[in-house]
Formats: structure tokens, C-alpha cells, sequence
């Protein structure tokens, strides 16, 4: 199990309970090991971070990125949490909101190659 901050469980909790609608689209495409069987977690907290989507057996964290992710501050708290993420060995695939809802079968395909390729590495 990766590291969390527990105090971040009842804020986990409450994402959960108030996803946006691309988060909501995208967890309709993921949830129940739709993708190559893989099970994945929403809202999961990590280190001192809440990841939008995390898939433990690929080591992949899916963020679904609103208009404040494109400022300077958040694309610079992006790059920090994205390599506090990748010393733990996670990807992180990030999507803005608007690819999810408008592209959500290109948005499911790149996951799914990304999923496919590295599964394709654990088997000989």
C-alpha cells in the first residue's frame, strides 16, 4: 500500500461524494474492472495528496483537470505532486475536463493502451 496522510479520509470521502461531471463520466469507464480486468480507486489518497483515479497494479494515478489546473500556481503544484507521485513510481496521465466529456472514448483508449503495456512488462 502506498503512503497516505489519514486525516485526508473524511476529505477523501467527501470528493467521492461530489465529483465533477468529467470525474463522474470517467469513473463510469473505469469502476468494476471494466479496463483489462484492473480494479481501480477514486478519490485516493496518496502521500498528502487526493488522486482523482489510482490503479495500484499498474501504478497509475488519472487526474481529471479543471480550468485552476492551468494557471501558473497550479501547473506548478501539478509538477510538484507529479514528481512526489513518481518517486513512488507512479505515472500520472492527466486529462482537462473537457477532453473527458467531449473525447471520453480517446480518454478510455490512452489508459488502456497505457494499462496494456504495462502488463505486457510483468508477463514473459
Amino acid at each position: 500500500m502506498k503512503p497516505y496522510n489519514k486525516n485526508l479520509k473524511q476529505a477523501s470521502r467527501d470528493l467521492r461524494n461530489n465529483m465533477t461531471s468529467a470525474e463522474k463520466l470517467l469513473w463510469s469507464r473505469l469502476r468494476n474492472k471494466q479496463i483489462l480486468g484492473l480494479q481501480f480507486y477514486r478519490q485516493k489518497p496518496i502521500l498528502n495528496f487526493i488522486v482523482d483515479f489510482y490503479c495500484p497494479a499498474v501504478n497509475l494515478v488519472i487526474e481529471c483537470d479543471g480550468g485552476q489546473h492551468f494557471t501558473k500556481d497550479g501547473l506548478e503544484a501539478d509538477r510538484i505532486r507529479d514528481d512526489a507521485l513518481a518517486q513512488l513510481g507512479l505515472k500520472v496521465l492527466r486529462f482537462d475536463n473537457g477532453q473527458v466529456i467531449g473525447q471520453v472514448d480517446d480518454v478510455v483508449e490512452v489508459v488502456y493502451r497505457y494499462c496494456l503495456k504495462e502488463l505486457s512488462k510483468e508477463s514473459p
